[in-house]
């Protein structure tokens, strides 16, 4: 299958952006990597890549072509995979790209509790936003995405979305952590803030009902790090955001209460894949496991 390394010779340079680089990657020499595309390039009779003073960049037909070969390797890893299924085989790679909310909670457990009978089965999981999360299943990266509020795109099939609203997340020395049951936002505004970006979605959906009200929040300190931001509460009496799958489970030193305002708009957790793309069996096999493990889960806009 050596035509299948050159392809992938292709692709390490289409997203390295240099020879040089994705021969570093590949582990070969760079002039056998330059080599290689100038016989794809001489194969179809035109440029794949624009050579510049500091790396290459795709051409428009190079851009036609990198889509081209990253669906047929997405397609050859679904092959294999149900060749190993024919075999009796559990294994193969599943590649997930999900939002940070879900990542210190609810997929460790998901994930471990699909490897219970599955050992040879490895998972590849990046941690990014829902812009990122589209370019991925674009570009054949990942298999699937559980992400906040991924906008409909008409290329991206929705497998299952499920209601989420905002928390509040705080130390439980807190006084707010003192009384059980949910609370309103502006019983947030007396204390310090350390919020989410703007573009994180649970931020989103705070200043999406604040425009409609004469509340203000003003944050103490904002940061796109959700382990940050919880770190924090731990070094003052302050209150931080996040939804409800995120919050869920907090115990030990954090406490979450739901924000009850009426009004208060809320998200949508998405687990999506590309629309035309056939998953391989196993990562068909983990969205199933997902969805069952998300429809169990106790807290999405209920809740303490």
């Amino acid at each position: 299958m050596n035509h299948l390394r050159f392809l992938h010779y292709f692709d390490e340079v289409a997203k390295t952006g240099s020879i040089r680089q994705a021969a570093d990657r590949l582990h070969v020499a760079a002039s056998a990597v330059n080599r290689r595309i100038q016989d794809i390039e001489d194969e179809l009779g035109t440029p794949l890549f624009e050579r510049l003073p500091r790396g290459v960049r795709l051409t428009a037909a190079g851009e036609i072509f990198v889509r081209y070969v990253r669906s047929r390797a997405a397609d050859l890893e679904r092959a294999l995979s149900e060749i190993e299924d024919l075999q009796g085989l559990r294994r193969g790679v599943v590649k997930l790209i999900a939002s940070q909310a879900v990542a210190p909670k609810f997929l460790p457990r998901a994930v471990a509790s699909f490897r219970k009978g599955r050992p040879l089965v490895g998972l590849q999981i990046r941690i990014a936003d829902h812009v990122q999360a589209l370019n991925a299943l674009r570009a054949f990266e990942s298999d699937l995405a559980l992400v906040f509020n991924l906008s409909d795109e008409p290329d991206i099939r929705v497998i299952g979305e499920f209601e989420q609203g905002v928390f509040a997340i705080m130390h439980r020395r807190h006084p707010l952590a003192k009384e059980p049951g949910p609370i309103k936002l502006k019983d947030c505004a007396d204390y310090p803030l350390v919020m989410p970006h703007r573009e994180i979605g649970g931020r989103q959906l705070i200043d999406q009902f604040l425009t409609r009200r004469s509340l203000k929040l003003r944050p103490v300190i904002e940061s796109n790090s959700f382990e940050f931001l919880r770190g924090y509460l731990s070094y003052e009496d302050a209150l931080s955001f996040q939804i409800g799958l995120g919050a869920h489970g907090e115990g030990g030193e954090f406490v979450s209460r739901r924000i009850d305002d009426r009004g208060f708009p809320t998200g949508r957790l998405v687990l999506a894949s590309l629309a035309d793309r056939q998953l391989p069996l196993i990562a068909h096999a983990f969205a199933e496991h997902l969805l069952d493990a998300l429809s169990k889960a106790e807290i999405g806009v209920a809740g303490s």
